[in-house]
């Protein structure tokens, strides 16, 4: 690979985090500084953490990258759900966020596995 737009689940998180952005546009101005900004970041960490690991020369280093944007996605799931329980995000909007949560998980969770095969 010649960048790190080509790795799959940098692709899916990067639709994951155009998606979410869209979505959270609406939020109450009272959460502009609360989950809106934090779900935001943590999108935005998905998928930068996989674009560090990505130019790390160590397989542990890039490994620790990939977990790390494995817990932000992690940590997005979960806000996800607390947003569309406070009614921030309607059932189809949440739905769809869901499912490309957990596409770029399983994706995520390949990368891992691979990195932790080279290391063995």
């Amino acid at each position: 690979m010649k960048t790190f737009k080509e790795i799959i689940a940098w692709q899916k998180g990067y639709q994951l985090t155009l998606m979410l952005y869209r979505n959270t546009v609406q939020f109450p101005k009272g959460e502009e500084f609360g989950l809106k900004s934090q779900l935001r970041r943590a999108a935005v960490s998905v998928i930068s953490n996989i674009a560090e690991g990505y130019k790390k020369i160590s397989p542990k280093e890039r490994l620790q990258f990939y977990k790390i944007a494995e817990s932000s996605l992690e940590e997005m799931k979960c806000q996800t759900m607390l947003a569309h329980d406070l009614d921030y995000l309607h059932s189809t909007n949440y739905n769809e966020l869901s499912k490309l949560e957990d596409e770029t998980g399983k994706v995520l969770n390949g990368l891992i596995q691979a990195q932790r095969n080279f290391i063995s």
